[in-house]
């Protein structure tokens, strides 16, 4: 009785496994980070580590002498500097489909961008937001640095502090 229990236990694990690997939704992976790095995503604070998927809407943060790394699967590369806010808005690679298109929003701090694929089949598809303008790549790498405070950063204010219970 106990072997059909164990069974039973391990096929599930590998349905639940299977089911999540195919709903692989996600638009990249953390590639480095240095210091205190959170991902706010769907009003949660995540810790994360190297590997770790990013997803839209995610909202990647950095603190004061911190970085992260990442890679989208385009092989787009994408940095952020110490005190640093991103929101990842777009994000859409089936080139077979001719779906091309990445936003990310730049709220605070310093970010360094290295253009991937769909910026050299697509120029037109990628887009950095920041507070005072649009930035249209068309297949480079670039540093910008946005300088804000936290009452006007809307992170800030979705981040409820962590209690350690629900």
């Amino acid at each position: 009785m106990k072997l059909k229990a164990l069974i039973l236990t391990v096929l599930f694990s590998l349905f639940i496994s299977a089911a999540a690997f195919a709903a692989d939704d996600s638009v990249g992976n953390v590639k480095t980070i240095s210091g205190k790095v959170s991902i706010l995503r769907n009003n949660m604070a995540i810790n994360p580590a190297a590997g770790e998927a990013i997803f839209l809407n995610d909202i990647l943060r950095t603190g004061a002498e911190s970085s992260i790394g990442v890679v989208f699967k385009d092989d787009t590369l994408v940095s952020l500097g110490p005190d640093s806010r991103l929101v990842i808005s777009k994000f859409l690679f089936s080139p077979a489909e001719n779906k091309l298109s990445i936003v990310v929003k730049m709220l605070k701090g310093t970010l360094v961008y290295l253009s991937g694929i769909i910026a050299k089949l697509s120029p037109e598809a990628v887009t950095v937001e920041t507070p005072v303008a649009s930035i249209g790549v068309r297949g480079t790498k670039f540093a910008i640095k946005v300088e804000g405070n936290d009452q006007s950063d809307p992170v800030e204010q979705k981040a409820a502090p962590s209690s350690g219970t629900k």
